[in-house]
């Protein structure tokens, strides 16, 4: 029997933008959803972010691919139908999706609220579900996934400045949490000043902890301390300011995904401090040893956040007034953006116009 074809494998016709090869360049791409299941939620995408994974998947950098592939898991929009048993959601809910849309439900790491962590979690998109068809991401016009995996987005959140939140938001917030940098009088450093980066920097000042931004770059001084309101700036090559502050910070969350030294950073931590990474380097970090013997420092990773706690970050960011600083883009628009993304020309996050832009 013949395998059907994209449009013909579910019964809800979808359409999007999606890569057909490791050009990457992405292009109108008709497809179909699945049914509203009795767990599902069904939703009209409005809003969704570029992530700088989408520009590696789509390119087949991390050699895990599957085309066509439909990019995009910052996820955003209105809730049109929902299954006879889901009671968390109705229709006319704003909701969103992250970087999960399954997982096993039983292992160790599903059982603690971390679902990012299980062995069977099932990626956003490029991935199998359980039925055995290919997962596709939010540069679309629909959305279907279980309500589990589903996000309530506050109503004071505007739902284009908070879509990137549903994966970098989370990608900070987790760390921050969990490795206990999140105490008011702490001093906290942040590496790199890009999509992670400026998110991370509102999260710790909005619970209570000194910010120091470290960057390679001195023409952010300004932004990170009067526009995002860091307390002090850090140039990681001024090897005298570097020196002025070693052995002052509580902890670090590195957001760089280039290749880089790590060896100052730990220098800059106090006794028992971390050093948590949260980019992903293509290449292995060089790792000295001594100076974690000799201060009795930590470094770690940390990668996204189970829903639980992406709901937490969500309610989190709302009461708090905390959202990514963006630039709205259209559909058609998107593979110039893919561009300035790799030139790192955006301040800071791209978002797609999904609801206004996408059009047959």
């Amino acid at each position: 029997m013949a395998a059907k074809s994209h449009e013909e494998e579910h019964d809800n016709k979808a359409f999007g933008w999606a890569a057909r090869d490791q050009s990457g360049v992405l292009s109108p791409f008709q497809f179909s959803r699945r049914v509203t299941g009795e767990k599902d939620v069904a939703f009209k995408v409005l809003f969704c972010g570029i992530c700088h994974s989408d520009l590696h998947m789509a390119k087949n950098e991390w050699g895990i691919s599957t085309y066509p592939l439909v990019p995009g898991h910052e996820i955003v929009g209105q809730v049109t139908e929902v299954g006879s048993k889901v009671d968390k959601f109705k229709v006319g809910d704003k909701v969103g999706v992250g970087g999960l849309v399954g997982s096993c439900h039983s292992c160790d790491s599903c059982s603690n609220n971390l679902e990012n962590y299980c062995p069977e979690m099932i990626l956003t998109y490029s991935a199998k579900y359980h039925d055995g068809t290919i997962t596709y991401g939010g540069y679309s016009d629909i959305m279907v996934a279980d309500e589990h995996f589903i996000v309530r987005i506050p109503e004071n959140l505007p739902l284009d400045a908070a879509a990137p939140l549903l994966c970098a938001g989370i990608t900070v917030y987790s760390p921050l949490r969990f490795f206990d940098l999140d105490k008011p009088g702490m001093h906290v450093g942040v590496v790199g000043l890009g999509g992670l980066g400026h998110v991370a920097v509102k999260f710790a000042k909005a619970m209570g902890v000194k910010v120091t931004v470290i960057s390679t770059s001195p023409s952010k001084k300004q932004e990170a301390l009067d526009h995002l309101g860091a307390d002090s700036f850090l140039v990681s090559r001024d090897q005298d300011g570097m020196q002025a502050a070693v052995g002052t910070m509580d902890g670090i969350i590195d957001t760089v995904s280039a290749t880089h030294p790590i060896s100052p950073l730990i220098g800059l931590l106090k006794t028992r401090g971390k050093l948590v990474l949260v980019g992903a380097p293509e290449k292995p970090l060089e790792l000295p040893v001594f100076p974690l013997l000799m201060g009795g420092k930590v470094v770690g990773g940390s990668g996204g956040g189970g829903l639980k706690e992406t709901q937490e970050m969500i309610d989190f960011a709302a009461r708090n007034n905390i959202t990514a600083d963006i630039e709205v883009i259209s559909m058609d628009y998107v593979n110039t953006a893919m561009e300035r993304l790799l030139k790192g020309d955006v301040r800071y996050r791209f978002v797609i116009d999904i609801g206004n832009t996408l059009k047959i």
